[in-house]
């Protein structure tokens, strides 16, 4: 699949994501006197805010051509299928716990990570794999330790939303997400042990969590 055509794909793919968004997200408020369905409500716009804010970096064409852009399109579909799956299912909770609240703060630290991630690659980062002419090694922020924390970021912000909604299915969907973040490492590393400085960098630090992998 051609860059533009992902990118087009990809302009079709998130307004419908951000309409589930709003459908389940509206859902939860029907019950306003009920705190799990208003930390629920809340939980959504959360994702939906974070979803909104990176799209502008999912649909930027680089100047640069990108260098493997195969794996862009599953990756947004196991994200979006994750997110959507879990604000649509209907919520099995009667009562909030202090469960949730560790998990809604897991959550909103997971992002806070991934989002201090990009800042940090600054012009570096994009959602295609490209290698930029001047592209240079960022090892400063969540680099010093691990080499790529803006998909640990993405990986545990999506772990701590399914757990929240205890949607199977949203399970399912993260399995799969884990699996094509894993191969988008494989893909990126490819292109960025050719810039110059990486394979030092690279190693001994782990590519997603210190001491596991």
């Amino acid at each position: 699949m051609t860059q533009r055509l992902t990118v087009a794909c990809l302009r079709v793919l998130l307004p419908a994501a951000v309409a589930a968004f709003v459908i389940g997200i509206s859902g939860h408020l029907r019950w306003p006197d009920e705190p799990v369905h208003l930390a629920a409500a809340a939980m959504g716009g959360g994702y939906l805010l974070w979803l909104v804010g990176e799209a502008r970096i999912t649909v930027r064409h680089p100047d640069e051509l990108a260098a493997e852009n195969h794996t862009l399109l599953p990756y947004a579909l196991a994200r979006i299928g994750t997110g959507v799956s879990a604000i649509l299912w209907p919520l099995h909770r009667e009562h909030l716990s202090p469960w949730l609240a560790v998990l809604a703060v897991a959550f909103v630290a997971a992002v806070v990570l991934r989002l201090v991630a990009i800042r940090t690659l600054g012009r570096f980062y994009s959602h295609h794999v490209v290698r930029y002419r001047d592209h240079a090694i960022v090892t400063s922020g969540p680099y010093r330790f691990a080499r790529h924390p803006a998909y640990t970021g993405m990986l545990l912000a999506n772990a701590a939303f399914v757990a929240f909604f205890g949607n199977p299915l949203s399970l399912l969907f993260l399995i799969a997400l884990s699996g094509v973040i894993v191969w988008r490492i494989r893909v990126e590393e490819r292109v960025l042990f050719t810039v110059p400085g990486y394979p030092v960098y690279a190693d001994g630090r782990a590519r997603l969590v210190p001491g596991v992998w």
